[in-house]
């Protein structure tokens, strides 16, 4: 995939979200409203590692699903018709989980435009979380801009 690269500095730039919510480290490649490449780094120093779980730390699913969902937020608030608004997540269907993401581990998200409803500003994507080139997670996720 070509496109856009952008640092962490440059994430910021884009996405509201700040530590310790921030979950898009780099992004590979981008190209606004089409696709996406991300990374993101799991710290093995983060705090909810202390509970999730104790002797036996695993990354939440639930966080590797928002960090594909701020993968699409970056791709679609770069686009100029969302640029200046904020995603809401609506929702996801079909997500799976294939693998544990562990500490250390660097989770590559990607997603690529299912749909576009411009009259209510709502997006829906396919996207996939890879550790090592291996499928960790995907699923559909959908989001509306304000």
């Amino acid at each position: 995939m070509n496109g856009t690269k952008m640092t962490h500095e440059e994430v910021m730039q884009i996405l509201p979200h700040r530590p310790p919510m921030l979950l898009v480290g780099e992004v590979d490649a981008l190209t606004p409203m089409q696709s996406i490449e991300t990374r993101f780094f799991v710290d093995p120093a983060m705090d909810l590692f202390r509970g999730h779980f104790p002797g036996d730390p695993v990354f939440p699913g639930a966080l590797s699903v928002e960090c594909m969902a701020q993968a699409i937020d970056i791709m679609v608030m770069t686009a100029p018709a969302y640029q200046g608004m904020t995603p809401l997540f609506l929702g996801m269907n079909d997500i799976r989980f294939k693998r544990k993401i562990l500490p250390g581990e660097t989770l590559d998200c990607r997603a690529v435009l299912l749909t576009e409803r411009e009259e209510k500003r709502i997006i829906t994507c396919k996207a996939a979380g890879y550790v090592n080139g291996e499928l960790a997670v995907s699923g559909e996720i959908t989001v509306a801009m304000r």
